[in-house]
């Protein structure tokens, strides 16, 4: 018995349906990066077969990708070395330009390429500044062998609706370029709060898997993946007897306690408190103790439960991930990203 990670088919295509009609207008280019934030790349079919493109982070996850489909995939590292650029174009990659240094090689190619050139309006990441772009552009526009096919920058705040930061950049991007280039910036929180950002593509992440990217939960996401992990045993306790390392808590009454089969070493997350949820039997029930490496215990003294019943760790409507993140001190992105080869990733409908 081991801990089971579902990912929900339907929710991916709900996710997405909520995508296009946020941005009716705008074709769709889907953060696959981190092996779909941890989802699998392979059990992400609705995403990769209804996206117009799909984005990854480096060569490598571009690499994997194209064993699976032969739509457009967006190399968002870009290129600094011949060599990648030649991977890049046997791949089909388009190119991330963002910064000077890949100019030498990506403007002196013998090969057609398709190229995104990346503004940097506030985010001070990656990014040609605008003096740069204004001058680089001119370059790459004059060899034939270079389409420029999108002009992108990214926001630092988008998720935090009303912050200066998101119309000083949008109003940046906006004087730097012209509607007769292509142009994308809104990733999931612009796209669902700020339609004027949708240009002509926009950028969904997180909010694919299920998870808002706002510090509420949107309940109009449904979750992807759901965590789950089998009781292994169960027993009671006396008032002053503490559970796990440290003996970190200490019961104050007697006390029906389950022992789950889940740990840090599987991608649950040790900094998750005393009083953490999780669902055993439609029920939550407080984690108690801390995580350790292949086991959680939580308190069941209100709920019926046997060894063997299934325990959702995250991934359900009563159960969000974005509680269990609160709980950790972390972020979700976090949580999904963190999951284990330990656990075993199945198809769910």
């Amino acid at each position: 018995m081991r801990a089971i990670a579902s990912i929900s088919q339907s929710a991916l295509k709900h996710n997405l349906s909520v995508v296009k009609k946020n941005s009716p207008n705008a074709k769709i280019v889907s953060m696959v990066k981190a092996n779909a934030y941890g989802h699998h790349i392979d059990l992400i079919d609705p995403i990769i077969n209804q996206s117009d493109l799909l984005g990854v982070s480096e060569i490598l996850e571009a690499e994997k990708l194209r064993k699976t489909t032969n739509k457009p995939i967006l190399l968002l590292s870009g290129v600094i070395k011949d060599q990648e650029l030649q991977q890049a174009i046997k791949l089909n990659c388009q190119i991330v330009v963002h910064d000077k240094t890949q100019l030498p090689v990506i403007s002196n190619t013998k090969q057609a390429i398709n190229i995104w050139i990346k503004i940097n309006t506030g985010m001070n990441r990656l990014g040609l500044s605008t003096n740069e772009y204004f001058g680089y552009i001119k370059l790459l526009a004059s060899n034939p062998l270079i389409n420029i096919r999108c002009v992108m920058s990214h926001f630092a705040c988008a998720d935090e609706i009303n912050h200066p930061m998101n119309q000083s950049q949008l109003f940046e991007f906006k004087k730097s370029t012209r509607p007769t280039v292509k142009r994308s910036m809104a990733n999931s929180a612009a796209i669902l709060s700020n339609s004027t950002s949708h240009f002509d593509y926009v950028r969904p992440g997180i909010m694919l898997y299920g998870v808002s990217p706002f510090d509420t939960i949107d309940h109009n996401l449904k979750p992807v993946m759901q965590l789950s992990a089998p009781i292994m045993s169960i027993k009671t306790i006396k008032a002053g007897d503490s559970v796990g390392y440290g003996a970190a808590w200490t019961a104050d009454k007697l006390t029906a306690i389950a022992t789950i089969g889940i740990g840090y070493g599987d991608g649950y997350p040790r900094r998750a408190k005393n009083g953490t949820p999780v669902l055993i039997n439609n029920t939550l029930c407080p984690l108690v103790g801390h995580v350790s490496m292949d086991l959680i215990c939580v308190d069941i003294s209100n709920i019926k439960a046997n060894v063997g019943d299934r325990v959702i760790l995250w991934g359900n409507q009563q159960l969000r991930i974005e509680t269990i993140a609160k709980h950790s001190g972390t972020i979700a992105y976090e949580l999904l990203t963190g999951v284990s080869s330990r656990v075993a990733f199945i198809n769910a409908i």
